[in-house]
């Protein structure tokens, strides 16, 4: 082996260290750039639903701390359509630059079954970020009604079959899926009427057209707190923070009942790690905040920050939930 002068050996081995940094700099000018200055404009985030519901209240409370958080400006962008699909179209065609974000919700899990074919693929197409908040559904009937108490609705309804209704909006909705699971969980008959709105339902709720209603707590907190509806349960696998004496259906006797919707941020597939970690860490403050928890815990939301990991799996298994329900309805695919 030839003889190489040490002090030649430190001379190269420094000139190749500077090499490689070099040409690592030059690889990622993009990552670089996110690292330093991201966000140095306005950031807007995409919605699949008109303003005024649940998901586009926590966009907005979100944004508006997340511009405090990072220095720009967050705003909300409301293209409400079926199944997303405009939403997700302008989302997924813009630059991965951070500078475009989508809020996916349960109903973007659904959407996957739903319909035919879907011109995006929510697990190929985004960039999970975190969820930003969990909540039930409430199961409430009229003040007037005779059912006391869920039990009691599951006993008439299998002494009956299908005599009892309960509404829910549109065919395909989450709502509509909980009352079908409901029925399957519960081997239980009844008839799902869809309305077209939440006023509707709670219309006919109030007449006695149907017998039950099933819809997030925000849309008829009014009239819980009126007594005007008696909640008899909520459906998630724990009693709900903003209805904490109202028992679950699990409670109720349906032991594999479990039904617990979501919102979450994703960017466009492609967006740099460095972009998708500075937001995580901004949201996972943000949603810790007693404030922001108050504020959202009022709307019946459980305000909660994820791992990029753990929203994706949360899409994926409720994709494959979602399905099942869909088939077993018979619900015609869109």
């Amino acid at each position: 082996m030839a003889f190489v002068d040490p002090a030649l050996r430190r001379v190269l081995s420094a000139i190749s260290l500077a090499v490689l940094a070099l040409c690592a700099l030059a690889a990622s000018p993009q990552q670089a750039r996110a690292e330093t200055s991201y966000p140095d404009k306005a950031v807007r985030i995409v919605l699949p639903f008109a303003a005024g519901g649940v998901a586009d209240i926590t966009a907005r409370i979100v944004a508006e701390k997340l511009g405090d958080k990072l220095g720009q400006r967050f705003y909300v962008e409301n293209q409400a359509g079926a199944g997303g699909i405009a939403a997700a179209r302008t989302v997924i065609s813009s630059a991965p630059d951070g500078y475009t974000l989508a809020l996916l919700s349960n109903g973007t899990a659904v959407s996957v079954s739903l319909f035919k074919k879907l011109p995006f693929d929510p697990l190929r197409d985004f960039e999970p970020i975190s969820s930003l908040g969990f909540f039930d559904f409430v199961f409430a009937t009229g003040a007037g009604s005779e059912f006391r108490t869920l039990a009691e609705f599951i006993a008439a309804a299998k002494a009956g079959p299908g005599a009892l209704n309960v509404g829910t909006i549109n065919i395909g909705s989450t709502q509509n899926l909980s009352a079908e699971l409901f029925k399957t969980a519960a081997a239980i008959d009844f008839t799902i009427i869809p309305y077209r709105a939440t006023p509707e339902i709670q219309v006919a709720l109030l007449q006695g057209d149907i017998a039950l209603m099933i819809d997030s707590y925000s849309s008829m907190k009014g009239n819980l707190t009126d007594n005007k509806f008696r909640a008899l349960a909520s459906s998630g696998p724990v009693r709900s923070e903003s209805t904490p004496d109202v028992a679950t259906v699990r409670e109720s006797g349906v032991a594999d009942y479990d039904v617990v919707s979501w919102n979450a941020l994703f960017a466009p597939a492609g967006t740099p790690p460095e972009i998708v970690n500075k937001l995580n860490g901004a949201l996972r403050d943000i949603l810790a905040d007693a404030e922001v928890k108050k504020r959202l815990i009022e709307l019946g939301i459980e305000a909660k920050a994820s791992t990029p990991q753990e929203i994706s799996a949360r899409l994926t298994s409720d994709i494959d939930k979602w399905q099942k329900v869909i088939e077993k309805a018979g619900i015609q695919k869109q």
